[in-house]
């Protein structure tokens, strides 16, 4: 899921060193790759590094040739009035600027130098000082993993999130080029569902040909892309990982042709008029097992379900625990019951409610569920007086042991019954309850545990609404006895759901 716009189809394309020291190469990179990138419709970030070289590398060790990293960073220098013009042509062209520093100094340079996002190598993904002011910035922030432990990771999202900083996580591995085999694209998987709230991306070392590990990121769902790019001349050649202009044309192409191909992402599509008609060729309606009189109720006893269906018929897709028919003329055997000659009552609308009244007293009552909710509506004097009569039930765990949550509503009251089989004991979480327990009548509070026996006539009701536990020996269905027959007749007395856990966050509809 795209947390923020900032991160979203966002293709970076990643200068390093391969300007090789000289600004007029730069300028000429930027220039090539604009005339890529105009072609598509992404949101494009060009990248450059900033290292104080002064500092960055020890006194000592200035100007060494046989150590590679002091070698090519000392030839590839720029100063700052340099790197100032190479980052105006980034903005000239429309490119979103980016830069990573490497150290503390080239942080305030990229303030001074208004960079519109700042990039942490992977090198520097927990260098704490740099991280320390990197935080100080108003700017949003991409991370790349390479080599990071998932502890490392972990330490760092949270480093982040506590700050309230807008950051995105990007895969990638160190090695240059990055062979197929050690690509590792699941880990995007992983980083999406252990950071759901992060925005995850694809930093790239693979071969510049490889033009499927992008189809593939993209699939997995990463929003931003990095490569880095550069130009050969007679002059100046470039690394086996870097891209030419003609390369990254394939790769970007590569990259529209999946974004098309998979979709819309984290969000059910939208279907076509055609998709839906030719679908409804397939359902079964509606049809008259034998003779419907007017007032009759429309169930499965008096009706049948066959192909073709005709326009407005009720079709089995229609029958639900939620729907209820009833017949508003007579209906011969074998035709099709079609909307217009039956009254609708929907109780999904009525279940929508009861549903977001319960959510709320979870939340107010800081209730921990497990992620897998097994939900059950007690309505006994059926679901339209369910506000008055009734309670939810949670099941956690049934073996020889027995583990419920039982949810009241305000003013909802639970009727007179007992079980056989079953012992169980009651400890209030949240609200008030009241049970009448062999009857005696008494309120409890959040902690209090009740303990009621086999055979023990109980009932229970609550005035704000409550929360209590119940653990039992295991639970038998038709264990319970009720006093009133009306209740024992009534065999669609239970509404059962099934809920993942973040149904307390997300809207319900």
């Amino acid at each position: 899921m795209v947390r923020n716009e900032t991160f979203k189809n966002l293709f970076i394309f990643e200068m390093a060193n391969n300007h090789m020291g000289s600004v007029e190469h730069g300028l000429k990179i930027i220039k090539e790759f604009h005339e890529v990138s105009k072609r598509f419709d992404f949101n494009f970030g060009f990248k450059l590094q900033y290292r104080d070289l002064d500092t960055f590398i020890h006194p000592d060790f200035q100007g060494r040739e046989d150590i590679k990293y002091v070698k090519r960073f000392t030839e590839t220098r720029l100063n700052e009035d340099e790197l100032k013009a190479l980052k105006d042509e980034i903005k000239r062209f429309g490119f979103i600027a980016i830069c990573t520093p490497f150290d503390e100094k080239s942080v305030d340079l990229i303030e001074k130098h208004d960079f519109d996002i700042i990039k942490i190598g992977s090198c520097s993904f927990t260098d704490w000082p740099l991280l320390e002011r990197i935080v100080k910035t108003e700017k949003p922030i991409i991370l790349s993993t390479a080599g990071a432990s998932l502890e490392e990771i972990d330490r760092v999202v949270s480093f982040f999130e506590h700050r309230r900083k807008n950051f995105c996580l990007m895969h990638c591995v160190g090695e240059y080029p990055t062979s197929k085999e050690n690509l590792e694209l699941n880990q995007i998987n992983f980083l999406r569902e252990r950071y759901p709230d992060v925005s995850i991306g694809y930093s790239t070392h693979e071969e510049p040909d490889n033009v499927d590990a992008v189809k593939i990121a993209i699939g997995k769902g990463a929003t931003v892309f990095e490569r880095h790019v550069g130009l050969k001349t007679d002059k100046y050649s470039l690394n086996d990982y870097s891209s030419i202009p003609e390369q990254i044309n394939r790769w970007l192409l590569a990259a529209q042709e999946a974004f098309i191909m998979c979709g819309v992402l984290n969000k059910r599509r939208e279907f076509p008029e055609k998709e839906k008609s030719d679908l409804r060729g397939l359902k079964r309606g509606v049809f008259v097992k034998r003779r419907i009189r007017k007032g009759e109720k429309i169930d499965f006893t008096n009706t049948f379900f066959a192909i073709p269906n005709i326009e407005n018929q009720i079709l089995a897709n229609d029958f639900s625990k939620y729907a209820e028919f009833v017949a508003n003329k007579e209906i011969e055997t074998n035709k099709p019951i079609v909307f217009q000659d039956v009254d609708v009552k929907n109780l999904r609308e009525k279940v929508l409610q009861i549903i977001k009244s319960v959510r709320q007293i979870l939340i107010d009552g800081k209730i921990s569920l497990p992620n897998k909710i097994e939900f059950e509506l007690s309505h006994h004097y059926g679901i339209e007086n369910f506000e008055q009569w009734g309670a939810v039930i949670i099941s956690c765990i049934n073996r020889e042991y027995c583990k419920k949550l039982i949810i009241m509503l305000p003013e909802q009251k639970h009727p007179i019954h007992y079980h056989k089989k079953k012992e169980e004991t009651f400890h209030v979480f949240y609200g008030d309850v009241t049970i009448n327990l062999k009857g005696i009548e008494k309120e409890y509070n959040p902690g209090d545990i009740i303990v009621v026996e086999r055979g023990a006539k109980h009932s229970f009701s609550s005035k704000s609404g409550a929360v209590f536990e119940e653990v039992s020996t295991t639970h038998y269905i038709n264990d319970s006895y009720y006093d009133d027959a009306q209740i024992i007749k009534n065999k669609n007395r239970k509404t059962g759901m099934t809920f993942w856990s973040d149904w307390l966050v997300k809207s319900i509809s």
